[in-house]
């Protein structure tokens, strides 16, 4: 992974303070480490600010060093220096990707104290549940750090990035989440029962080609080829699935109308949104995806009314797009996120 790939994204300082936490916790001082990432220590007091994905790598990876532990601090044992790369061998001799997941969540169950990361398979969807001590909850960052390592993996063990559906975490909404929602998933809810990451299910059979080569690849651009998902809230991406949000979805614009709305003409704004691995159809897929999603989980009921609200022609249309986005029709869908709802049999 380049630089030059890595610097398109950007990150808010108030996730670099939130790495830096437990280790400010123990008194020690973070200048030194943040100036060895090349982040200035006075923008620590400037929330607004953000910084490259680069340098949050390095930052990652000087922590980590000094810390003996790839997990920050958040958790009583350690997640020792190399652990990581020890997970992703051992995850990438796996025949599938469901079976590269198994062994790489089961590491980190053995990793952890009191921290249980499993997988979970509920028909068409699949789901990275952390299970916590009772009583506890894994602060977002910590829960966000863990599922990021794995998921990065995943995407790179698949040669593709494995959309996240939703997110549910057991512990109460932090301060700033903007980047959250940018990193994972716009449905992003808290205080529910269990902390787990929400995935189409079908990705599991893949069977996995990864060389020793393309593995050692992979490690030495650790962790930074995994933070290039995130993206920058202010990129064309971004934007775009922001002005979509604002209106109803019979009403979005076509490809020049949005170039228009945008200053830019439709070659630029195409040729924009490829660098960003994107199109505009895709985005308005994944738009549609997370309303789906949002509304099914606020209770809707009403199928037909719900497809004609996310401009599909029909609801055989809708329940197509879902199924394929999912692998559930939006009834199972509902009757999975909210079992209480279901009528006694």
């Amino acid at each position: 992974m380049t630089a030059t790939a890595v610097e398109k994204g950007t990150i808010s300082v108030r996730l670099v303070g939130e790495a830096l936490q437990q280790w400010r916790a123990q008194g020690q001082d973070c200048t030194a480490l943040l100036t060895q990432a090349g982040i200035a220590p006075q923008l620590l007091n400037k929330p607004y600010a953000r910084v490259s994905a680069q340098a949050y790598a390095r930052l990652w990876l000087a922590l980590a060093k000094a810390m003996d532990d790839e997990f920050f601090g958040m958790n009583p044992r350690r997640m020792k220096s190399g652990s990581y790369a020890f997970m992703a061998r051992a995850a990438s001799r796996e025949p599938t990707l469901g079976a590269a997941l198994d062994t790489a969540l089961a590491f980190l169950g053995l990793v952890f104290d009191g921290l249980t990361p499993r997988l979970e398979r509920q028909g068409g969807m699949a789901a990275i549940v952390i299970d916590e001590p009772a009583g506890q909850a894994c602060r977002a960052f910590g829960c966000f750090t863990l599922w990021m390592i794995v998921h990065g993996l995943a995407c790179w063990l698949a040669g593709r990035r494995i959309p996240i559906l939703a997110v549910e975490l057991h512990c109460q909404a932090p301060d700033y989440l903007e980047d959250y929602r940018v990193m994972f998933s716009s449905n992003l809810r808290f205080a529910r029962p269990r902390s787990r990451l929400l995935f189409n299910a079908e990705c599991l059979e893949q069977p996995l080609r990864r060389s020793e080569r393309e593995l050692k690849r992979f490690l030495a651009g650790a962790p930074a080829n995994i933070l290039v998902r995130y993206r920058d809230p202010r990129s064309h991406a971004a934007r775009i699935k922001v002005y979509l949000r604002s209106l109803k979805a019979e009403r979005w614009p076509d490809y020049e109308a949005l170039a228009s709305h945008f200053f830019m003409a439709p070659s630029t704004l195409r040729r924009k949104l490829a660098l960003e691995g994107q199109s505009y159809q895709g985005l308005k897929d994944q738009v549609r995806r997370d309303q789906a999603i949002a509304r099914l989980d606020s209770g809707a009921g009403n199928f037909t009314e719900l497809a004609f609200d996310l401009g599909f022609a029909d609801s055989s249309a809708f329940y197509k797009a879902f199924k394929k986005w999912t692998g559930t029709t939006p009834g199972q869908y509902r009757a999975l996120m909210h079992p209480e709802q279901q009528p006694p049999l």
